[in-house]
């Protein structure tokens, strides 16, 4: 089973399928797979999203890491294990969260944008800063806590990201980047959604 560290090794790009309807989890799941991403998130504001993520993670979870995003209480993380989820993704810094998830042993990914938010993080177990909204934390920004924070802490920009924002971001030390609507819509044609996913990929490719 992969973990995150491979995962992100592999392929940086988290997939955020926001509105995703169970009965489509798995052909979605498949295109992203098959365009080599490795980490896919369902938001808990997803019609039925723990259905979704169990049934990803049942399929797919030897070569992803599957899990929710939104995740907004200890008892959501609770479900989101019990689904089978490994990751928690969330748009903000809640302890309460984030104990719960290092409890159950799943990667926590909490929403910063200050420095005080991140090393709080940090120190209660993240796995992964998530900078969210991207909008408000430009590469600049990135590189002024990247040169404060820990050099072992990872970093993932999330909002607005583009193919082509990607380069000012990795140069600036991001280390991941979360997708959502430029990635995925509910309704969106699976070969678009393959489209999409493999244009990031070849775009990060290109920046290495």
């Amino acid at each position: 089973m992969i973990d995150l560290t491979a995962a992100l090794a592999e392929n940086p790009l988290i997939a955020i399928l926001r509105g995703l309807e169970p009965e489509n989890a798995l052909p979605v799941a498949g295109e992203l797979i098959e365009a080599a991403f490795r980490i896919v998130e369902v938001p808990l504001n997803s019609p039925d999203p723990l259905e979704s993520i169990a049934r990803i993670a049942k399929h797919y979870g030897a070569q992803a890491v599957v899990g929710a995003g939104t995740v907004l209480t200890a008892e959501q993380v609770d479900a989101v294990a019990d689904a089978g989820g490994r990751i928690i993704v969330s748009p903000n810094m809640n302890p309460d969260v984030g104990r719960a998830a290092v409890a159950r042993g799943l990667y926590w990914c909490p929403g910063v944008v200050t420095p005080s938010e991140a090393f709080a993080a940090l120190d209660l177990g993240a796995s992964v800063l998530k900078f969210f909204p991207a909008e408000m934390v430009p590469p600049t920004a990135i590189a002024a806590m990247r040169a404060i924070l820990p050099q072992e802490a990872v970093i993932a920009a999330v909002g607005g990201i583009t193919p082509e924002t990607m380069a000012a971001y990795q140069a600036a030390g991001t280390n991941g980047f979360g997708l959502g609507s430029a990635l995925f819509k509910p309704g969106r044609a699976l070969d678009d959604i393959g489209a999409r996913a493999r244009a990031f990929t070849q775009a990060l490719k290109d920046q290495r």
